[in-house]
C-alpha cells in the first residue's frame, strides 16, 4: 500500500504539496471536524501475549474562537508525513441537547455556547477514554445549522493518534487527564474575530451583525473567563501564526513517543519455537497438534480428494473456486457446533411431538480479513444466508512485515458495544501461517466488546509450526475451525526489495507454509 495513499471517512477539501519539484496531493482535510486520516495504516498495540501494551498518543488542542486549532492540527498531521491512523475529534459534537426554549434562544443568537456548561464534558471525556484505550466510540453528532444535537452518532475506531481540539479542550480536568501533549494556540483577538466571522459566514450560514453581537455577549468574556487561563495548563504555547517551528518541534515528539511504543514481533510468533519460550520456560519444538487444540474438519476420502485438488497447481481457476466454496460450506457448517443450542419441541405433520434443538445465540455475524479471507465468505452465506458480514483490510507493512489494519468495516452488533458482547463472531481468513493478521483481527473485535469465547475463526490451513501455538496461548477461548493441519512454516527473502535490515537487497523476509496451497486470494479472485 504506498504511503501516499489516504481514505477519509467523509467529502474532503483536497490540497497539493511541492516535493521534488513536482506537485503531489495532501492529506485532505474537511470543514466537518470529526475525521479519520489513515495513510500507512495502524500498527499492533498489543503484544505477543495479545494484551494491549499501548494506548493512542492524545493531543489536546486548545484556543480561542478562530485561533487557528484546526489549522495548527492539521499542520501537524501534514508534517508527520507518513502518518498512522489519526482521529480528529472536535469539542463542537459534545454540544448538549436543547429543549425548545433554548432553540429559540439559539436562533436568535442570544443562547451562550462559549460557556463550559454548554458542553457535555462527561460524554466528552468517556469518548475519548474509549478512544484512547483503543475501543470505538460512538460520538454525537451536533449541527450548528439547526443549533441541536442530532439522533444519529458517528463511529469512530483504530486512532495511533488522537488530536482533540477545541475552545475548551484543556478547561475540564478530567481531559488534560487524558492528553498525553497539551497545545494552547496563542492568537490576537482582532485576528480571532476576522477570522471568526469568515467561518460563520462561509460554513455555518449566519449574518455579520449576529456574529459580532454574539461576539461581544459570549464569546469575547468567555474566552477572558475561560479560555486564556487555560494557557497555563498547556505543554507547549503555539503562535496562531507563523508557527512551522512549534509545530516541528511537536512532530519530532510525537514521533519519539510512537518509536516508544511500538510494537515489532511479527519474528517471534512467525516461527515461535525459534524465538519464545514455551511455558516451562524452554525453547522447544513445534507444538503436537492435540496440544493446538484445534477443531479440524473430519478428514474423509471426500475432504482429502478436495485439498487434493487445490493444492495441485495445475488445477485451473474455475475448479479451484468451485472446490473453495464447497470446502468453505463444510467447514462453516462444521463450526455451528459452536454456536449454543436449546431445546425445542415442534409438532409433526401427523400431529406428534418431537424434540429437538434450536440455535440459541441472540445475534451472529461473520467478519472476513481481506482479501483471501472472502474466500470463505459464498461458503459463509451458504449455510447462514440472514446474518451481515463485514470486513478488515489487513496487510504487511512494506518495510517491517508487521501486520498493519488499513481498514475496519464491522458489521452493527460489533460496531455498538451493548450489542457486541451478546454477538457471536464467525472470523474468517484463508490460512493462519505467522497469525500476525489473526492476532490483529481478534484483537480488534475484543476492543469493540465482543467476547473472547464467542470468536470462532474458520480457516482452511492452519501451519502446526508457524504462529498458531502463540495464538492459543494469547487467546485460548477462541474457537479455530480449520480443514487440515500442515507442519511447515519456511522463512524466505521476497525478491526485488531492499526491507529493512537487508542492505544487500535481499528482500523483505516472508514466511511461507509449506506444503500449503500458494496464496489462495490471488488464485480465487485473479
Amino acid at each position: 500500500m504506498p504511503d501516499e495513499f489516504v481514505k477519509i471517512t467523509e467529502s474532503l477539501v483536497h490540497e497539493t504539496q511541492k516535493i521534488d519539484g513536482q506537485e503531489k496531493p495532501l492529506p485532505a482535510i474537511q470543514p466537518k471536524k470529526n475525521t479519520v486520516l489513515v495513510s500507512h495504516g495502524r500498527p499492533p498495540w498489543y503484544s505477543e501475549d495479545g494484551q494491549r501494551t499501548s494506548d493512542a498518543f492524545v493531543i489536546g488542542v486548545a484556543g480561542g474562537s478562530g485561533s487557528g486549532k484546526t489549522h495548527v492540527a492539521r499542520e501537524i498531521i501534514r508534517k508527520l508525513g507518513s502518518i498512522p491512523t489519526v482521529i480528529i475529534l472536535s469539542q463542537d459534537s459534545f454540544y448538549k441537547f436543547h429543549n425548545e426554549e433554548e432553540l429559540a434562544l439559539a436562533h436568535a443568537n442570544m443562547l451562550d455556547f462559549d460557556h463550559p456548561d454548554a458542553l457535555d464534558m462527561p460524554i466528552f471525556a468517556a469518548c475519548l477514554s474509549d478512544l484512547k484505550a483503543c475501543k470505538q466510540s460512538n460520538i454525537p453528532v451536533y449541527s450548528f445549522e439547526q443549533h441541536q444535537r442530532l439522533p444519529e452518532t458517528k463511529y469512530l475506531y483504530g486512532a495511533t493518534i488522537i488530536i482533540a481540539e477545541g475552545i475548551m479542550a484543556l478547561v475540564d480536568s478530567a481531559l488534560r487527564e487524558l492528553y498525553d501533549l497539551k497545545v494552547y494556540v496563542q492568537c490576537d483577538s482582532d485576528l480571532m474575530l476576522a477570522r471568526r466571522i469568515r467561518r460563520d459566514v462561509k460554513e455555518r450560514g449566519r449574518d455579520v451583525s449576529g456574529i459580532l453581537d454574539q461576539y461581544l455577549r459570549y464569546v469575547k468574556p468567555s474566552y477572558d473567563n475561560f479560555v486564556r487561563p487555560t494557557a497555563s495548563y498547556a505543554d507547549i504555547i503555539v503562535p496562531g501564526s507563523n508557527n512551522s517551528v512549534a509545530i516541528d518541534l511537536i512532530c519530532t515528539h510525537i514521533r519519539e513517543k510512537l518509536e516508544e511504543r511500538s510494537n515489532k514481533f511479527r519474528q517471534k510468533i512467525a516461527i515461535p519455537h525459534r524465538y519464545l519460550p514455551s511455558k516451562s520456560g524452554a525453547s522447544t519444538p513445534e507444538s503436537r497438534v492435540e496440544d493446538l487444540d484445534l477443531t479440524i474438519l473430519p478428514q474423509t476420502p471426500q475432504v482429502e480428494g478436495i485439498f487434493t485438488i487445490l493444492r495441485d497447481k495445475t488445477t485451473g481457476r474455475q475448479d479451484f473456486v468451485f472446490f473453495i466454496d464447497r470446502l468453505a460450506t463444510l467447514l462453516v457448517e462444521h463450526a455451528l457446533q459452536h454456536l449454543p443450542y436449546a431445546p425445542k419441541a415442534v409438532t409433526t405433520p401427523v400431529a406428534e411431538q418431537s424434540h429437538g434443538k434450536k440455535m440459541d445465540a441472540q445475534h451472529i455475524c461473520g467478519v472476513t480479513i481481506l482479501r483471501s479471507g472472502g474466500a470463505l465468505e459464498r461458503g459463509f452465506r451458504r449455510v447462514i444466508n440472514d446474518v451481515p458480514v463485514g470486513s478488515l483490510l489487513i496487510q504487511s507493512d512494506s518495510k517491517s512485515g508487521e501486520a498493519l489494519a488499513l481498514q475496519v468495516n464491522l458489521p452493527r452488533y460489533v460496531k455498538l458495544r451493548h450489542l457486541a458482547d451478546a454477538t457471536f463472531v464467525f472470523l474468517m481468513d484463508a490460512q493462519i501461517g505467522t497469525a500476525a493478521a489473526a492476532f490483529m483481527a481478534i484483537r480488534i473485535l475484543l476492543d469493540h466488546g465482543v467476547r473472547e469465547d464467542r470468536i470462532i475463526f474458520i480457516t482452511f490451513l492452519v501451519a502446526r509450526a508457524g504462529g498458531v501455538s502463540v495464538l492459543r496461548r494469547a487467546f485460548p477461548g477462541v474457537k479455530i475451525v480449520c480443514g487440515g493441519v500442515d507442519d511447515e512454516m519456511q522463512e524466505g527473502w521476497l525478491e526485488g526489495y531492499k526491507g529493512e535490515g537487508n542492505p544487500e537487497g535481499r528482500g523483505r523476509k516472508v514466511w511461507v507454509m509449506k506444503p500449503g496451497m500458494g496464496q489462495i486470494g490471488d488464485r480465487y479472485y485473479l
